[in-house]
């Protein structure tokens, strides 16, 4: 898939919570939540696998549990781990969309925000292609804009104030999306109306 912006393509989830334009891939790992509607909270992560290397497939195999971990040694530290997002936003700005938004996620672990536990339960997860320290591309942050005016436009508690890193809501377990990723510059692109359909 080309990369995805804001400028050129238009976002929209549907009623079952899909993303046009995106890769779908669903993953297994994933449940019902008690609610559908309860949705007021995006997460954003960062994952590379192996660590550091882009573009090898590896995070796409690892959501949806069929990682070769005879491929990698680090991967025998996550062998037996089963988690996934709603969505990964790669190097060059293409989407894949793993889980429904409607649908609970498995990517926060635990983890607190605004005195609520158990984030995943509200939550939607979105992962970028990247570590806590490599800038992220100019590529990721304007699918990442487009992709979360869509998702404020269908989730309509989703607000500015309640978008997190994953830092933040799991503080002392996870650090990512890290100090790389530019929240002034991703709050800032939100402001623009393009790219989203209602």
């Amino acid at each position: 898939m080309s990369s995805i912006s804001p400028n050129t393509e238009i976002f929209s989830i549907d009623d079952e919570g899909w993303l046009t334009p995106a890769r779908h891939l669903l993953s297994p790992n994933h449940n019902h939540r008690d609610d559908s509607g309860d949705i007021s909270l995006l997460v954003i992560h960062n994952i590379s696998l192996p660590p550091g290397q882009f573009g090898t497939g590896c995070i796409e195999d690892f959501f949806c549990n069929q990682l070769d971990c005879s491929s990698h040694e680090f991967f025998g530290q996550i062998q037996d781990l089963k988690v996934s997002a709603h969505f990964l936003v790669d190097r060059a700005g293409s989407i894949t969309q793993f889980v429904p938004t409607i649908a609970r996620a498995w990517h926060a672990g635990v983890s607190c925000f605004d005195g609520r536990e158990a984030c995943n339960d509200f939550s939607i997860g979105i992962e970028l292609e990247g570590t806590d320290d490599e800038p992220y591309t100019t590529d990721q942050y304007s699918a990442l804009q487009g992709l979360t005016k869509a998702l404020m436009c269908r989730h309509a508690d989703i607000t500015q104030e309640r978008i997190s890193g994953h830092c933040d809501i799991a503080p002392g377990r996870k650090t990512d999306p890290g100090p790389a990723f530019d929240w002034s510059r991703f709050r800032a692109g939100l402001h623009s109306s393009q790219g989203v359909s209602s």
